[in-house]
């Protein structure tokens, strides 16, 4: 079952309930780090939800980011989602940017208006394959990125990590989308 052909109740609360645990998991991750009320900012984590369909980048936004080149031909995107520790987005249903990633490159970019931008580079990676039955495959596990630059309040987590937990539905052929299904949580912290 698609996560779109879900009710708006149920992805809310599918949502909440991921988003509680995982502030349990941050806090482990991040001892002494992460504040345990969701509408603080944390000036050292948060976390974001990338999830989606896949689009190709046709006419992207201007990045600030040198080391992106959004109209080259080798991004697509999808949105993200704020989780934790983003002053003043705590609406988990909303949209709050777009996530640029090359699936044939190691780089990928996080818009987020008002906010700013960075790009990430890939690193070690911990994946399995696992076939969805239906003629797909889902990518299961973890990557590991490093942060590259930002801007606006980014600019302090250049040099710092993203822990990326993944779930990278490839569909099956001619179900009528465009491919790529994104359900993936990125832990960001500081150097």
């Amino acid at each position: 079952m698609h996560l779109a052909s879900l009710t708006d109740q149920t992805v809310v609360n599918r949502r909440t309930a991921i988003g509680g645990g995982l502030a349990g998991l941050a806090a482990l991750a991040w001892p002494g780090q992460v504040r345990a009320q969701a509408k603080t900012r944390s000036d050292d984590a948060f976390v974001l939800l990338l999830q989606g369909l896949y689009k190709p980048v046709t006419h992207g936004p201007k990045l600030e980011l040198p080391t992106i080149h959004l109209d080259d031909g080798s991004y697509s995107t999808t949105r993200i989602y704020p989780v934790m520790g983003l002053t003043g987005d705590t609406n988990m249903t909303k949209a709050i940017g777009d996530f640029f990633v090359q699936f044939n490159g190691d780089l990928c970019a996080y818009h987020i208006p008002g906010q700013g931008q960075f790009s990430m580079r890939f690193g070690d990676t911990n994946l399995n394959t696992v076939e969805d039955g239906q003629g797909g495959r889902f990518l299961e596990g973890t990557f590991e990125l490093t942060i590259l630059e930002g801007t606006g309040i980014y600019k302090p987590f250049v040099g710092g990590h993203n822990h990326m937990v993944d779930k990278l539905h490839f569909l099956a052929p001619g179900d009528g989308s465009n491919g790529v299904d994104e359900y993936c949580f990125c832990f960001i912290s500081r150097p």
